[in-house]
């Protein structure tokens, strides 16, 4: 038996409103607003608890270290930590925002998965997305991969690969536009690999956004991943999307076990896709199940503003199905009539779960932005570093930790004051110790913790 580990991101202590993702309409509407880190971190947390319940494995991914001393080093500006953070917002307030997001917490971007029974070497293999498309998520990818090998450190079940070369040719999104299609999570199926251009054709359609993940990309992951050839399918978004502010084709499209959820404009050639879906599912005998939103019901802005495909579709341990959205999906009335249709007809989902997420939803994260799949047997499961593995008591042990550590309000011009450095480190310090991955990140390894300078 297989199941699917959902791997949350937990948001950092430096989570803020810079509006730094050009495509993203959310970030660019919320740019400037008032952030609650610690509301932000619980409302993950609460996401995960309710998942937990329902008998979903859950594991947590360590925030990445912001400020991003390193690069500000690297940079030229010297000194202790906090002449850095002053010097470096002196100069250039928008270079401090970019090193000081905690984009990271949008684990869908981490990484593409592809589960072992699609793999050559029956291994599960992991290639870290090297996000070249965005300043401020350029700089996760070599701490993304340090932490899967972590997580993921016994190679006779995983490979982590290197990210891609870090250029527009191969610029790599991760699983946000990854999806697995099959009968059930320990079967054999059907990878869907969007990209939204060709990076070396010169007659691409513009457009107003860029599209963010290449097909050379996506055709590297799958050829280093050793996917079967027959397991592939490589789809394009629409541009349609892309300009409505689907970045990450999980924006307008996510699936689960045989069931592919999404709109009608999600893709180029919609009809074309259906008819390859199904002619290539026949081999793993099995059918998918199509819930099209059309565009007749529901509007491409619709599914953007609310998010509602960007949920989180699971299998619960009794076969059904339930799907978690955000609240703002059902208040908006497209979304809403569309989830309960789905709902009542003659298809696997059962139920619809809303979550308080606006935090996330605010920056342009909803459930599915929130988590990395990873599909795993009971054996791969159990070969994993289980402290990161989650139930009621260690979230209520780091919901704990964040309340300690985590300020309740965060401006964008607040990333000047040096001593959130101090209470950014001290608090990862500390979670290094909960979730027993030793000494982790920069400031611990490179000497003295940088909080030292402050006692």
């Amino acid at each position: 038996m297989s199941v699917e580990l959902n791997i949350d991101g937990l948001v950092g202590p430096t989570h803020n409103y810079a509006g730094l993702s050009y495509g993203n309409v959310a970030s660019l509407n919320n740019k400037g607003v008032v952030s609650n880190p610690r509301a932000a971190a619980l409302q993950g947390l609460s996401k995960m608890r309710t998942l937990i319940n329902l008998g979903i494995p859950q594991a947590l991914m360590p925030p990445h270290e912001r400020p991003f001393l390193p690069m500000l080093k690297q940079l030229g500006f010297e000194g202790a930590s906090n002449n850095i953070v002053r010097n470096a917002w002196d100069n250039s307030p928008e270079l401090m925002a970019n090193l000081c997001s905690a984009s990271s917490m949008w684990t869908a971007n981490a990484a593409t998965v592809s589960p072992s029974r699609h793999c050559l070497d029956g291994r599960v293999h992991f290639t870290p997305a090297n996000l070249t498309a965005m300043p401020h998520r350029s700089i996760e990818a070599q701490t993304t991969r340090r932490i899967l090998k972590t997580i993921f450190r016994d190679t006779d079940y995983f490979e982590v690969h290197e990210p891609l070369p870090s250029n527009s040719i191969f610029g790599d999104e991760g699983a946000a536009n990854h999806n697995v299609l099959s009968r059930s999570h320990d079967r054999r199926g059907l990878e869907i690999f969007v990209y939204g251009q060709h990076a070396l054709r010169s007659n691409e359609d513009k457009t107003k956004f860029p599209g963010r993940q290449t097909f050379e990309a996506s055709e590297a992951v799958a050829r280093s991943h050793g996917v079967l050839q027959d397991s592939t399918v490589f789809i394009k978004q629409n541009p349609a999307a892309i300009d409505a502010g689907a970045f990450h084709n999980d924006v307008v499209g996510v699936a689960n076990g045989p069931v592919l959820f999404y709109h009608e404009q999600a893709f180029v050639n919609n009809s074309e896709l259906r008819k390859e879906l199904v002619r290539k599912a026949e081999t793993y005998d099995f059918e998918p199940i199509f819930l099209e939103a059309s565009k007749a019901e529901m509007s491409l802005q619709d599914a953007v503003k609310s998010y509602v495909f960007n949920s989180q579709i699971v299998t619960r341990a009794d076969g059904g199905m339930s799907i978690i959205l955000p609240g703002e999906a059902e208040e908006n009335k497209a979304a809403s009539r569309f989830v309960d249709k789905c709902i009542a007809e003659n298809n696997p989902i059962k139920d619809a779960i809303y979550l308080d997420l606006r935090e996330s939803m605010q920056n342009g994260g909803g459930p599915a932005c929130l988590r990395l799949r990873v599909s795993l047997t009971q054996t791969e499961l159990s070969n994993i570093h289980q402290p990161v593995i989650m139930n009621n008591e260690r979230l209520t042990k780091v919901e704990a930790w964040v309340n300690r550590h985590y300020r309740d309000r965060l401006s964008p011009s607040d990333l000047a004051d040096p001593a959130l450095v101090f209470e950014t480190q001290q608090a990862l310090d500390e979670l290094t110790q909960i979730l027993d991955i030793g000494s982790f990140y920069h400031f611990q390894y490179n000497g003295e913790p940088h909080w030292s300078e402050y006692s």
